[in-house]
């Protein structure tokens, strides 16, 4: 964060000053006790299970000079700081945040990225290309909800030339306050799946809810998404600003050959007349489809179709996301970050194109926020498994197993109650040579099998 006066944070996050010294300089805010340094701000967010202002205490202990605060402590707090009262810490925080983007990093260009699957990875493309030429401020991991959006905006200093933040939603009406507060001058959106459907019920409202995103962007900017979605017209029609489309064969932006290489995915990117070789360091042809998105924005900003295709092929993506490993001679895609019936479906294609001469072994759990359709939607992702030829399916939890029953015999299939225990069945049943794919939604906590199975 840029140096910024007492006096002007508490002016945006619409509350009073009522002790210290106005033009006291804050560099930083944090609304965690354990990271925060001598000197900074200490926002005290409260939720349904925690309240951070019973950490103040600590606070002041670990350096803060400055409080953020809906009330004071009811402990005494030795103190000589500045103390910000406003009425909700929440909203204190999104609208510093707000401001803090328009008044001290305006020239900052933000890209906002969202999408029903592929923002973490299309946000690592983007800041591997956009870095070849710039400093890049993105979201870490997924801190891309309500909280995480205004701390990652607010991460942002003069060193940055870009902001790639993420734009995440589970429920009606939450990405437009995110837009408003990033001001995003391009926005990328990578599809409309069916993520979230519990809470948004059809897959147009979940068109809707992240058109929200490029609806904020200015008539001059742009907003990019692949072509052959079955949403971008939809998505297109609701816009001011231009849309640009890749990965269709006519595409101005595509992916010619497309090969799963030992070191991931290979293909020949086109822009225009113009081809360069690119190797991404990860597995999926759907992989292919966000690092297109990242190749527009960067074509859009200037850089070179080599800029873009080095940018490509040395990113550095989030743990989790089709992340290669191995054990005792079995190759291993880790996508256990989080999972829904696209993802499953685009991870198992994955599966069956990676190089290998052994089995393909899949070993899921469960997909939430499916609401009505959970059972259904497991039925189908089993299907699409015995369809697609996998050797053997493996399902944790009882809420997975509906994914068993809809194999439907066709492939050899085995559920169990635990990680542990599906793990022990993989430590006897694979072979060198064999690929294991994992993959489940974050609560089902699939990374637990890779660490007993190598553990």
């Amino acid at each position: 964060m840029k140096s910024t006066t007492v006096f002007d944070v508490a002016t945006w996050a619409g509350g009073a000053l009522i002790a210290g010294v106005p033009e006291h300089e804050i560099s930083s805010i944090s609304t965690d006790t354990r990271t925060i340094g001598q000197g900074d701000a200490f926002l005290a967010l409260s939720g349904e299970n925690f309240d951070g202002h019973n950490f103040v205490a600590k606070a002041v202990e670990q350096g803060a000079t400055t409080l953020i605060v809906s009330q004071l402590p009811a402990e005494t707090v030795e103190f000589s700081g500045n103390i910000i009262h406003v009425r909700d810490t929440l909203k204190a925080l999104q609208n510093i945040a707000l401001h803090y983007r328009r008044q001290s990093i305006a020239d900052v260009y933000a890209i906002g990225v969202t999408g029903s699957n592929g923002k973490t990875s299309t946000k690592d493309f983007l800041k591997s290309v956009l870095g070849q030429t710039g400093v890049v401020n993105a979201t870490l991991g997924n801190l891309n909800n309500h909280i995480g959006l205004p701390m990652t905006v607010l991460a942002t200093t003069d060193e940055h030339q870009y902001g790639v933040w993420e734009m995440g939603m589970n429920h009606p009406g939450e990405i437009s306050p995110l837009a408003e507060i990033g001001a995003p001058d391009c926005a990328v959106v990578t599809n409309i799946g069916t993520a979230h459907i519990e809470h948004m019920k059809t897959r147009e409202a979940i068109a809707d809810e992240k058109a929200a995103l490029p609806r904020a962007v200015r008539p001059d900017g742009f907003c990019v998404m692949p072509a052959t979605d079955d949403y971008f017209e939809h998505v297109k029609a609701q816009l001011h600003c231009e849309m640009i489309g890749v990965g269709a064969e006519d595409s101005e932006i595509r992916a010619e050959n497309v090969v799963s290489g030992e070191a991931g995915m290979e293909f020949d990117l086109i822009i225009g007349e113009a081809q360069a070789a690119v190797c991404l360091p990860v597995m999926g042809r759907h992989m292919v489809t966000n690092a297109l998105l990242a190749a527009a924005v960067g074509h859009r900003r200037g850089l070179s179709i080599e800029t873009i295709a080095e940018g490509l092929s040395h990113t550095e993506l989030t743990g989790g996301r089709l992340e290669r490993d191995s054990w005792n001679g079995v190759a291993i895609l880790n996508d256990s970050y989080n999972a829904n019936p696209d993802s499953v479906k685009a991870a198992i294609s994955s599966l069956m194109e990676a190089p290998g001469e052994g089995r393909r072994v899949v070993a899921l759990g469960f997909m939430g926020e499916l609401g009505d359709l959970e059972e259904s939607a497991h039925r189908e992702v089993g299907a699409f498994a015995a369809e697609n030829g996998v050797d053997l399916l493996v399902t944790v939890s009882d809420r997975a197993q509906p994914i068993a029953a809809g194999a439907d015999n066709k492939v050899p299939t085995q559920s169990f109650d635990n990680q542990e225990a599906a793990a022990a069945y993989l430590q006897s049943e694979l072979r060198a040579g064999d690929t294991l794919l994992v993959k489940g939604s974050r609560a089902a906590a699939m990374e637990k099998v890779i660490n007993h199975l190598k553990g």
